[in-house]
């Protein structure tokens, strides 16, 4: 059952990339990085980047239900990727507001994706209300049955996973600067 009214879902499925860049940019101005706090979120950020290639080697969208790798955990390891790497900015910002701003808008603009993606795997593929029993939404669990497939470069290359790994690459160099001109 869908917490959020459809009309909101698809307003925020649209506006999620121009909300992303506000939001960005926001992060960007209030930031207040140290190089101990760089130090301190760089773990998170990677982690959370690792999974979500990891994920994006498996997921072969709408061809069939992905269900290896780390979809054998949870439904959703994209989006834990994606909040883990913002984890680790928000921690290498070191400014706590921004925190609790983050998860705000993770739950009122990701939260309805989500629900939205899931309706549609569900009436694309029978099997996904069964996979839905099986495997969370978002705190990994380990897998109760066994995958064939393995991790492909070309899948990983075709999902344009490389966008995340720049993004976070020049969030890290713009928060590093931004340390540096404040040592000044």
């Amino acid at each position: 059952m869908p917490i959020f009214p459809k009309p909101y879902a698809d307003l925020v499925q649209k506006l999620r990339v121009p909300i992303g860049l506000v939001v960005a940019a926001g992060f960007g101005w209030f930031a207040h990085p140290t190089t101990l706090s760089l130090l301190a979120g760089l773990p998170l950020a990677a982690s959370g980047l690792a999974l979500r290639a990891w994920a994006a080697g498996h997921l072969r969208k709408n061809q069939n239900l992905t269900t290896s790798g780390p979809y054998a955990w949870l439904r959703n390891p994209l989006y834990v990727g994606t909040l883990l790497a913002v984890g680790g900015c928000l921690i290498a910002a070191s400014q706590a507001v921004l925190a609790v701003l983050a998860l705000v808008a993770f739950v009122l603009i990701y939260t309805p994706v989500v629900e939205q993606e899931e309706q549609h795997l569900r009436k694309l593929f029978p099997e996904y209300a069964e996979y839905a029993r099986r495997v969370p939404q978002f705190l990994p669990s380990p897998p109760k049955v066994g995958s064939e497939q393995r991790f492909a470069y070309a899948i990983y290359q075709r999902n344009k996973e490389h966008k995340a790994l720049l993004g976070l690459l020049w969030a890290y160099a713009f928060l590093a600067l931004k340390a540096f001109l404040a040592t000044r």
